[in-house]
């Protein structure tokens, strides 16, 4: 099939875009290079090097990958553009990825909460409002984020994939059954983004039976995959700072140069975690298996295991031998909490996870030690807070 990979330059969108290109699928990768350019304004660079997009196509070519083509294009700002682009090219599908997806980046500063909002909000809508306009038939898979349910206790109950069933009581004591949305707890402004997006999702399927896959994913870790591992210039980003970097790539990183592991509050945070293998895995699997037309919005829960920070920590530590540091948590957020996902939708399509207990945690601490030397330790704290209170907090540490 021909797809459109929005936000195809990025650390999930590349090794995608490269991933369906191996499986033989056509694809278009169209990316405003948004991410390079913060990282210019952030002034820190991925851990590894990360080769221009022109680069990166012809060393995909060159190790005997299928061709992909690259589109300049910000379809948040540049909706004719974008329009224009689908009546052409006519794609099967688009894969979005084109949104600002790191919470204390959205956090960091008025005008960071309001550039993420612009961009994640209205490249949602502009691409939605497009296909409209476009007529085609052409199927969505949306990256969301594990972060729309929150992370407040759940009491033991399983989080379901993306719907709960309800009982609404009616006056003659009777009681009215339907399925809703799962109830959104964003956490930070980029999480209320994609709560946003599930609202846009929700109204477009109903109103215009646009077909649509949202997976809400858990934390990435892991650097590279099969193909990207195949010429140097494929290496996928490797984000380390306090904005960007993942949690547990950031504690592989900071195992790998001997600095204190950082651990924010107590360490009791529960999260959802997924290796970037099974992520290009499952959006290739969204795709071959997509919604018929009328079908409601398809959600997936895109992880393969849950773990508390703290033990996270502690099982890099005992890996590595570095030590833990707590810190104050930047975040506005239980102290601690449970999570327990229903992920059997894509088990059942034949996703086989990769854990932890692999040995790719010791993978991603030799391409941290590789590349060590171009950390800056000072960009590791992280600084971006959700309130004064917390921000005042991190100053006096």
């Amino acid at each position: 099939m021909k797809v459109f990979v929005l936000g195809g330059d990025g650390f999930c969108g590349w090794p995608c875009a490269v991933n369906l290109a191996d499986a033989g699928h056509e694809v278009v990768v169209i990316d405003n290079l948004s991410r390079r350019k913060i990282d210019v304004d952030l002034e820190v660079e991925s851990l590894t090097p990360i080769a221009t997009m022109g680069d990166r196509l012809k060393a995909w070519e060159q190790v005997g990958g299928k061709p992909m083509r690259f589109v300049h294009l910000d379809i948040a700002g540049e909706y004719e553009r974008l329009l224009e682009l689908l009546r052409h090219e006519r794609p099967d599908s688009v894969v979005h990825f084109a949104e600002q997806r790191a919470a204390p980046y959205s956090m960091k500063s008025s005008a960071t909460k309001r550039y993420t909002v612009d961009n994640n909000v209205n490249g949602t809508h502009n691409l939605l409002a497009a296909i409209v306009e476009s007529g085609l038939d052409i199927h969505i898979v949306h990256l969301g984020t594990m972060g729309v349910y929150g992370y407040g206790s759940h009491r033991g109950a399983t989080i379901p994939e993306g719907y709960l069933k309800v009982e609404v009581p009616q006056p003659d004591g009777s009681r009215f059954e339907e399925e809703i949305l799962h109830p959104a707890s964003p956490g930070s402004v980029y999480h209320m983004t994609k709560t946003l997006d599930q609202l846009l999702f929700l109204y477009y399927n109903k109103n215009d039976q646009i077909r649509i896959t949202d997976l809400h994913q858990g934390i990435v870790w892991g650097t590279n995959t099969e193909a990207t591992e195949r010429d140097p210039r494929l290496t996928n980003r490797f984000d380390y700072d306090g904005d960007y970097g993942t949690v547990l790539n950031r504690f592989l990183m900071q195992a790998a140069i001997g600095y204190p592991l950082t651990v924010h509050g107590t360490g009791g945070q529960t999260r959802a975690f997924i290796h970037i293998r099974d992520s290009v895995k499952c959006v290739q699997l969204a795709l071959e298996n997509p919604p018929a037309r009328g079908e409601r919005v398809k959600i997936f829960n895109q992880m393969t295991e849950s773990h508390q920070v703290g033990e996270l920590a502690r099982k890099v530590a005992a890996l590595t031998d570095a030590q833990i540091n707590y810190l104050p948590n930047p975040r506005n957020e239980a102290v601690e909490n449970d999570l327990i996902v229903d992920n059997r939708c894509f088990i059942e399509l034949g996703l086989n996870p990769t854990t932890l207990d692999d040995g790719l945690l010791a993978e991603v601490v030799d391409v941290a030690r590789r590349w060590a030397d171009r950390c800056d330790r000072s960009r590791i704290p992280c600084q971006s807070a959700w309130t004064q209170t917390q921000a005042q907090a991190i100053q006096t540490t």
